[in-house]
């Protein structure tokens, strides 16, 4: 059934014309889409409007995606290309904080730092409470938006160095350096975690 599909399988039925093999990308994809988006803008609203456009480009664009294109490449260059549009749109806008309360379901207290995709991120999994990781999302923040959205996609969305390299347009070897960078930078901002920089080799 469509739980068994790829995600290439999936956008290939979704070509043919079966809107509930898009309902699956799209059940599957939203959540950590989001996320992503959300880190990288910092502001909730905007977050959810690049996200449906994301989706919205997706629909419109369906007929041109071709099988040897990886769809989580495909869909994270999208979101990429959408986030760098904003930031040159809105480079001097003040952006709301990562730990603004989210406010859904009546669980004001939860942030969106709370909110990752299950299974969460590496660097979640070795924060010891919860101070901690507000200060690891700050230190995310300050990072060069080159370094943030490499270490975004590696260490919140587990992609491949070479998918990477793919959806921001440089060579792999250069993906590798930011994230070097980035993680050197966090190593340096958090004590607490010198072997962070050891997540890369």
């Amino acid at each position: 059934m469509l739980e068994q599909l790829s995600d290439e399988a999936l956008m290939e039925a979704y070509q043919r014309g079966d809107t509930h093999a898009f309902e699956r990308l799209l059940m599957k994809h939203r959540r950590p889409v989001y996320n992503f988006i959300h880190r990288q803008v910092n502001n909730q609203a905007t977050a959810e409007d690049l996200s449906q456009e994301v989706f919205l480009r997706i629909v419109k664009g369906a007929a041109s995606y071709k099988r040897e294109a990886k769809f989580t490449t495909w869909i994270y260059t999208i979101a990429r290309n959408l986030c760098v549009d904003h930031t040159r749109r809105a480079k001097h806008r003040k952006a709301a904080s990562l730990d603004a309360p989210i406010g859904r379901d009546g669980s004001k207290d939860r942030t969106m730092g709370d909110s990752v995709a299950d299974g969460g991120p590496a660097v979640d999994r070795q924060v010891i409470g919860r101070q901690l990781q507000g200060r690891i999302q700050e230190a995310v923040a300050t990072l060069p938006e080159e370094q943030r959205e490499v270490f975004l996609m590696r260490e919140y969305l587990n992609l491949p160095f070479k998918e990477i390299a793919d959806i921001v347009g440089c060579p792999e070897n250069t993906v590798k350096s930011r994230m070097r960078y980035a993680l050197e930078h966090l190593r340096q901002q958090l004590d607490e975690y010198r072997d962070l920089a050891q997540a890369v080799h």
